[in-house]
C-alpha cells in the first residue's frame, strides 16, 4: 500500500525543487535571480501596475521579500515606481519599464514552454482537473492551519 503522506510530500518537494531550478536557470539568462520571477510575471500581467501589497498577494511572496525585490528590479532598470503627488510611496504603483516588459514577456514564454513540457501527455481536461485538485488541497491545508485543527 502506498504511503499517501510520503508520496504527496516527496512529489510536491520534487516539483518545488524543479520549479526553483527552472527559475534560476531562466533568470541567469537575463541576469536576474529566481526570486524575481513571480514579481516580474505578476507585473507583466497587470496593465496598470501593482502596489507592493497587491504584488505580495498576487505573487505569493511576503512583503519584505517584495520590498527587496522591487528595490533590486528598480536599480537594474526593470521597474519604476509611479508615485502620485498626493500618495505615499508605499502605496505607489510598481510599473514595468520597457526592459521590464520585454523580460516579463520572456518569462511568460519560458513558463509556457516549461508547463507544456511538464504536462506533456495530459489532456486539457486532465490538466484542468490537476489544477483544480491542487487548488482545493492548498485551500484545505490553509484552512487546517488557520483553524488550528492540527492540535486536536
Amino acid at each position: 500500500m502506498t504511503d499517501r503522506f510520503e508520496t504527496f510530500a516527496t512529489t510536491i518537494a520534487f516539483l518545488s525543487r524543479s520549479i526553483q531550478r527552472i527559475k534560476a536557470r531562466e533568470m541567469e539568462a537575463v541576469g536576474l535571480k529566481s526570486g524575481h520571477v513571480m514579481c516580474m510575471y505578476a507585473l507583466g500581467k497587470a496593465e496598470g501596475g501593482l502596489t507592493a501589497a497587491e504584488l505580495s498577494r498576487t505573487s505569493g511572496e511576503d512583503k519584505a521579500a517584495i520590498s527587496r525585490t522591487v528595490a533590486e528590479l528598480e536599480e537594474k532598470g526593470y521597474v519604476r515606481l509611479d508615485v502620485p503627488a498626493d500618495k505615499r510611496a508605499y502605496r505607489s504603483k510598481i510599473m514595468l519599464t520597457e526592459k521590464g516588459r520585454e523580460t516579463a514577456a520572456y518569462i511568460d514564454r519560458r513558463a509556457d514552454e516549461a508547463l507544456a513540457a511538464g504536462s506533456a501527455g495530459l489532456t486539457d481536461a486532465q490538466r484542468a482537473q490537476l489544477y483544480a485538485t491542487l487548488g482545493q488541497i492548498a485551500e484545505n491545508l490553509e484552512r487546517y492551519l488557520q483553524e488550528g485543527e492540527y492540535g486536536k
